[in-house]
């Protein structure tokens, strides 16, 4: 058992689009990212993410409408949903789902997917 400071996590964070984990838990990882623009349009075929804004604004983007999520405010995207985190200026943002996931999903960006889950 190890306890975790999610500001001392966030500070070790340089890069945007690039999750990080900080926990795991029943085969579901507990990931820490940062953003700012846009990622790509993507859905995750079996996968039901979680999108917990830790410090600043953002909103997820679907194809018929946007939720913005303000600080302490999470939102299940249930997987098969086509969407996309969009963020006007960097925001910590808390991640939770099934280990092994791929950050872009269905898509292979070569900017944005992620090659490896790294851990902090």
């Amino acid at each position: 058992m190890k306890k975790v400071n999610l500001s001392e996590k966030f500070g070790q964070i340089s890069e945007y689009w690039r999750p990080k984990v900080v926990g795991e838990l029943n085969n579901q990882e507990v990931k820490l990212v940062k953003f700012q623009g846009e990622f790509p349009w993507h859905y995750h075929e079996t996968e039901d993410e979680l999108f917990l804004a830790v410090n600043g604004n953002f909103r997820i983007e679907f194809r018929d409408k946007s939720v913005e999520l303000r600080q302490g405010e999470f939102l299940i995207v249930p997987h098969g949903v086509e969407h996309r985190p969009v963020a006007d200026e960097e925001v910590e943002v808390l991640l939770f789902e099934p280990k092994g996931v791929r950050n872009t999903g269905n898509v292979e960006d070569d900017v944005f997917t992620a090659r490896d889950s790294e851990t902090l």
